[in-house]
């Protein structure tokens, strides 16, 4: 497996810190609102990678978290009246369906910060006493002076950090970041040793990951991921304080994902473009989402439009249409070639375009072979085994093909269709063909095609 490695700023070949076995840490979301294409597109690429090298062979340990107390949560307590836990506890809930809706699994461990309050007091306690965190009168900052290699993961130069960093006079230097905020008026807080207050963000991924994951050695975790808007200076800050508290790198690896767009235009509510990640499920399937947004390379930008999306969606039709081909043949064996090919594209740093072609190819040939030999049931039950393995790698395919062609249709549509079919049956057994055509070319003129099978009459919406 190749990966590109954010932090060396090339691709390389990724070696586990212990055999057979990839820890990997992914920053899960700030739960104050509904999740956005943004935290969608970086779900499903590290589900996409969680996926690969599990297909590898490897014994994979995931774990996203959820930032549950932070500035802009406690925006939200006041703007609603809600508790920390009312607001939280709902978004966490909003997210976890949306991603169930586009196919990413769960991570095996889901920590929030609240849950590791001593952890990272603990943490920040240690950086103290090394005198490399120093108190002023709002809370404990993380003195950056003291870690000689502070930006070189990032490798971003001060003047360009200026827009990102808090200013403050009391802060010894101004890229120093807060580790602990002292509590005001009725916000939420924890007792601390050095003060009252809450954590920072970045401390508590360093506490999290120290606490539920770390390795003894060199590196803490295998892969360290996120989006490419959390590399400073959260990642930074990240690498930089665990590396100072306990001689460790954080991570053997860093990986980030592109930027998302709409309509090439930055995300954002002001322009109402689609924003958040449930109005989009409300106009598209999950299944056509989650295609549509993995079709690209993970690191490169992705912008969404709707005239991509539906080109994309053609693509997964043909899927489902060779998937009715096969449907009805249950056995399968899978063909290994198609399966190591396909492997081998992904472990080229997840080159989903390569992966796709060859999709693309097996659908275009097994048609063919079918147009020439329709009751070959070796072809079928080929066919029928490599979809199934596309349906555990990629995530996609898993829908009835029958049902797939009907998204998008209500259900009083579906009942009007599905009493002239019934109609159209009853007119085929008195043989009134007549009839039966009038009905057949009235759904037709739907945008509804018929297929008789020997399951009886499936439908299908083509408009």
């Amino acid at each position: 497996m190749h990966i590109y490695d954010s932090a060396k700023r090339e691709e390389v070949l990724f070696v586990p810190i212990k055999t057979d076995k990839v820890k990997i840490y992914v920053c899960g979301p700030t739960v104050y609102d509904n999740a956005h294409l943004g935290h969608a597109r970086s779900a499903l690429v590290f589900d996409l990678l969680r996926r690969t090298f599990i297909e590898l062979g490897y014994k994979v340990i995931f774990v996203k978290n959820f930032t549950d107390i932070d500035d802009k949560i406690i925006k939200k307590m006041d703007e609603t009246g809600q508790t920390l836990n009312e607001i939280t506890s709902h978004y966490i809930n909003m997210y976890k369906n949306e991603m169930k809706s586009i196919g990413v699994k769960d991570a095996d461990l889901e920590p929030k910060a609240t849950q590791s309050i001593k952890e990272i007091i603990d943490f920040i306690e240690v950086l103290l006493e090394k005198k490399i965190a120093y108190q002023i009168s709002n809370g404990i900052y993380f003195d950056t002076s003291k870690d000689n290699k502070y930006l070189t993961l990032s490798r971003m130069k001060m003047d360009d950090t200026k827009a990102r960093v808090e200013i403050n006079r009391e802060k010894k230097n101004q890229k120093d970041f807060v580790l602990w905020k002292f509590s005001k008026n009725k916000e939420p807080s924890y007792d601390a040793s050095f003060g009252t207050g809450r954590p920072g963000w970045h401390v508590e991924c360093s506490a999290m990951i120290e606490k539920h994951m770390a390795y003894d050695g060199s590196y803490q975790i295998d892969i360290h991921a996120g989006g490419a808007d959390l590399f400073f200076p959260h990642h930074e800050n990240e690498a930089s304080q665990t590396r100072c508290k306990s001689g460790q790198e954080l991570a053997r690896y860093w990986m980030h994902n592109g930027f998302v767009t709409i309509n090439d235009k930055k995300m954002s509510k002001s322009l109402e473009n689609s924003f958040f990640l449930k109005d989009a499920l409300r106009e598209y399937d999950g299944e056509i989402l989650r295609f549509y947004l993995l079709s690209s390379h993970y690191r490169a930008n992705f912008n969404f439009s709707k005239e991509d999306l539906l080109v994309s969606k053609k693509r997964l039709d043909k899927l489902y249409r060779l998937k009715k081909r096969v449907f009805e043949y249950k056995k399968s064996t899978l063909c290994k070639e198609f399966k190591k090919n396909f492997l081998k594209a992904l472990s080229e740093d997840l080159n989903i375009s390569k992966a796709l072609s060859l999709l693309d190819l097996m659908i275009s040939k097994t048609n063919e072979e079918l147009d020439l030999n329709p009751k070959n049931k070796t072809i079928k039950f080929e066919t029928n085994a490599n979809l199934k393995w596309i349906e555990s790698i990629l995530g996609i395919g898993y829908q009835n093909p029958y049902m797939y062609f009907q998204i998008g249709v209500n259900q009083t549509e579906k009942r009007y269709i599905e009493e002239l079919i019934n109609k159209r049956a009853k007119a085929k057994k008195e043989k009134d063909f007549k009839k039966a055509d009038f009905l057949r070319e009235t759904l037709t003129c739907r945008g509804v095609n018929l297929m008789d099978t020997a399951n009886g009459t499936q439908w299908e919406k083509v408009k």
